[in-house]
């Protein structure tokens, strides 16, 4: 793969302008529920709004840049979290306090966190992801799952940053909306609400209704989930895009009158229309009147390394981009004559299909195998079961059986003492799954740990996780 990097650079660049832009011009209409009346930016010149769609990126650079994109996932996102992020509100605190707790994600997305699980906090951060693994959506929603499931489990939230971060990586080199569209669709569930929203917001627009009864629609569609959910804003980035028809202001314009949550909404359009389009698509008076200074909110200050201007943050973000694609056998460099995509095999690396649930954990470490636990249920009563249900593949050549071990409460009893699941060289891109009942006892404490190791024989590598059941 060849990108030419005047090409690319530019549409980095204009991302994160855009994101600035768009952040700046929304965030004094954030949280109301009517259409608004907005046309251009009411905050003083040269002077961008803190905003936190933009603060979590600038963690994932710092962490890409200590970790590398290998190293790069859920657990690991999880702790810089808890070290680099001050902020406390709504998943985010929630989060953070069962990440306290001992709860890893995606499991510290999912419980209690029922009201904002289907929120905005996850698909307003992910353009990291997309500039990374440019024209290859299929690594990009990647790691918007490893993102998206620390704050939201596995709800419309992490769906809605999937399907965000697959229109954007695919942006690069695709500009008409619709096709974008079709891609961020095909890694979401067909009939979850986003979807559903985002087809609602389609089926409006061929049909050439009325922008602000659109709108309208689109709001009663998802009443029931209330204010600052995804499936509802994630819409009204497609009415922009959509009835601004490749305009950047109008399109800005529309999605952040559209009202809720309007400095995500905008901040979104500038940052997918900056890929597509590139610094020339953004209006000359609308940079310059933003500038190029990032100022922060959510992350802790005393961090040394944050890029403080989208210049910077465009440097650092382009000397990353090879080795994160090496880390799927995609081999990069920079150019200075054509790009170089037509016939790229896509090279997948081995790795598992999305969890049924946020009920879920990672057996990290394992070199030769990843796997993870799914459970029926966090909460139990004395006599209950749960369905412990393990799912394996290769990441190695050499066929090898994985031994699962539980160490139950006091009381408690399993089907069986240990679990064994087969993974050979032709599942290398497949997975094995086994499942087991545990049968709760009469004792059930307020915190219950099953402590799991998984191993296998003839290597020396095991990876323990402790999955907590709340009584």
């Amino acid at each position: 793969m060849k990108l030419n990097r005047k090409f690319y650079e530019d549409k980095v660049r204009a991302c994160w302008i855009g994101k600035n832009i768009g952040g700046t011009m929304g965030g004094p209409y954030e949280g109301r529920t009517e259409m608004q009346d907005a046309t251009t930016f009411v905050t003083p010149k040269g002077e961008p709004l803190p905003n936190d769609d933009l603060d979590l990126q600038i963690l994932w650079l710092c962490a890409m840049e200590e970790r590398g994109a290998a190293a790069i996932n859920e657990k690991v996102l999880g702790e810089y979290w808890l070290n680099y992020v001050p902020a406390q509100w709504n998943e985010y605190g929630i989060a953070k306090r069962n990440m306290a707790m001992g709860i890893h994600p995606p499991y510290s997305g999912e419980y209690n966190n029922e009201k904002w699980r289907d929120s905005n906090g996850a698909w307003i951060r992910t353009e990291i992801w997309a500039c990374m693994f440019p024209a290859y959506p299929e690594f990009a929603t990647r790691y918007a799952f490893y993102d998206a499931c620390v704050d939201h489990g596995t709800g419309e939230g992490t769906y809605a940053a999937i399907f965000v971060a697959a229109m954007e990586s695919a942006a690069f080199f695709e500009k008409d909306v619709n096709k974008l569209i079709e891609t961020g669709l095909s890694y979401i569930p067909e009939n979850c609400k986003l979807a559903q929203s985002v087809r609602l917001a389609c089926k409006l627009y061929e049909e050439k209704t009325d922008f602000k009864e659109a709108r309208n629609k689109i709001v009663e569609a998802n009443k029931e989930l209330g204010w600052f959910q995804a499936p509802g804003n994630v819409a009204f980035v497609i009415l922009g895009l959509l009835y601004g028809e490749g305009d950047f202001k109008k399109s800005m314009i529309h999605a952040i009158n559209c009202g809720d949550d309007t400095d995500c909404t905008g901040a979104t359009i500038g940052s997918l229309m900056g890929i597509m389009y590139g610094t020339e698509g953004i209006p000359k008076d609308w940079t310059e009147y933003i500038g190029d200074r990032i100022i922060t909110v959510a992350i802790d200050r005393s961090y040394v390394f944050w890029p403080k201007t989208c210049e910077e943050l465009t440097q650092r973000t382009l000397k990353l981009v090879p080795s994160a694609l090496a880390v799927f056998g995609v081999y990069m460099e920079y150019t200075d004559g054509e790009n170089e995509l037509e016939g790229l095999p896509i090279v997948k690396s081995p790795q598992l299909s999305l969890p049924e649930s946020g009920l879920c954990l990672y057996f990290d470490g394992l070199i030769y195998s990843k796997g993870r636990v799914e459970f029926s249920k966090y909460r139990v009563v004395p006599g209950d079961e749960i369905t412990l249900k393990f799912t394996f593949n290769n990441l190695m050549n050499d066929a090898r059986q994985i031994e699962i071990s539980m160490d139950l409460p006091e009381g408690w009893t399993a089907e069986r003492k240990t679990v064994s699941l087969m993974v050979d060289e032709v599942l290398r891109y497949k997975e094995s799954s086994a499942e087991v009942k545990i049968f709760v006892g009469e004792d059930v404490d307020f915190k219950n740990i099953i402590k799991l190791c998984a191993s296998t024989n003839a290597r020396p590598t095991k990876s323990e996780i402790s999955l907590i059941i709340w009584g």
